[in-house]
């Protein structure tokens, strides 16, 4: 990414943090069962289904990928509260150098702690970073039993609406 407007990016995404997988690989979401990339493009934002060892091309389509905290985990509740905020403060610090049009936090809990702000949930924030919006979207984990993977490409579908359309949603069958 270039500063100023994020390079272009339209969204950046942002874990919680490497789960041992990804922190092994170097590739975000990594572990084979985390539903990020199927939901990434079952709702429109990729064109096709791309691999953890293809997120560069998410660049191509105006997306960017982080992490809250860089300690890799196996879970990501053996974060502390402290981490987290502080992540927050970095993540902030990012965004307000790259000022992606919006920040979509995956997992409603890591962007609470981050963030202090408790009384959030999912969709769009009331809280900006500099020009960026905010955008609290469920944790694509496997762990993650509250959401599907067709109800979490919904809510991601509608975060790609509001960040303007590259593809088009692919079909279930897919």
């Amino acid at each position: 990414m270039s500063p100023g407007r994020g390079g272009g990016l339209r969204v950046l995404f942002c874990g919680i943090n490497p789960g041992l997988m990804s922190a092994a690989t170097g590739h975000h979401f990594a572990r084979p069962g985390n539903r990020f990339w199927p939901v990434l493009h079952a709702s429109g934002f990729t064109p096709r289904l791309l691999r953890p060892d293809e997120e560069r091309e998410l660049l191509d389509h105006g997306l960017g990928i982080t992490n809250v905290a860089a300690r890799a985990s196996a879970r990501a509740d053996e974060l502390s509260d402290e981490e987290m905020r502080e992540g927050g403060r970095l993540l902030a610090e990012k965004v307000l150098r790259y000022e992606p049009r919006w920040l979509a936090v995956l997992g409603i809990t890591a962007y609470r702690v981050a963030f202090r702000d408790r009384a959030a949930v999912i969709g769009p924030q009331d809280r900006v970073i500099g020009r960026t919006r905010i955008w609290a979207l469920p944790n694509p984990s496997g762990l993650n039993a509250h959401w599907t993977a067709a109800t979490m490409a919904e809510e991601f579908a509608r975060l790609r609406e509001a960040a303007g359309r590259v593809g088009r949603p692919a079909s279930p069958e897919r």
